[in-house]
């Protein structure tokens, strides 16, 4: 590849991770409603036809701003799995972690959890960022538990409820550190192994 390709393909990388960074500012700030091609164009100061040179669409952008996040939120689970690697501690550590994150930056959880995307879960297409802070979650459980990854996908959807009904204000703040408590030891003190018939 030429010096000029290379510099080309730096730029347009550029380009892409300031639509993304701008998308999710925007969002951040006024709500995903205002993020459109055309106040993105108008943030990043390039034209539409740019934006739609690397984005097909809103729901395109919306596509990478959640696995982006999905990539951050899987090296905030790890951080926080490994500071704390007995599993019990470890789970609450990583429960706590996801909490955190969704309610220190609500527009871009709701890419990641709520809005419509194609990113598919528990899927041979889930994108590698998600499929990793998925298994931050595995990983709080040992691996001689037969059905960790249904224990994992239960927990990460009991904190999706917890962090949408207190994003929306439906349960009040002040009791999340007791439903988090209340959480783990349901789950970390269910037993291993298949179900029995």
């Amino acid at each position: 590849m030429s010096a000029i390709a290379k510099r080309r393909e730096r730029e347009r990388a550029r380009r892409h991770q300031l639509i993304i960074t701008a998308a999710r500012e925007l969002a951040e700030a006024e709500g995903w409603e205002a993020v459109t091609m055309r106040r993105l164009a108008e943030r990043v100061e390039y034209s539409q036809p740019v934006l739609y040179s690397h984005f097909n669409g809103k729901g395109a952008i919306l596509r990478a701003v959640a696995i982006e996040g999905f990539g951050e939120l899987a090296t905030r689970l790890r951080r926080a799995r490994l500071a704390t690697p007995e599993p019990p501690q470890a789970l609450h550590a990583v429960c706590r972690a996801d909490l955190e994150f969704a309610a220190e930056q609500p527009a871009l959880y709701q890419a990641m959890f709520v809005l419509p995307t194609d990113v598919k879960f528990a899927h041979a297409e889930t994108p590698p960022p998600l499929r990793a802070a998925f298994d931050e979650f595995v990983s709080c459980f040992s691996s001689d538990n037969l059905r960790r990854e249904l224990f994992a996908e239960v927990t990460w959807s009991a904190l999706h409820g917890i962090a949408a009904l207190s994003d929306s204000g439906r349960i009040p703040p002040d009791g999340q550190a007791e439903r988090l408590d209340f959480l783990v030891t349901q789950i970390a003190g269910t037993p291993r192994g298949p179900a029995p018939l």
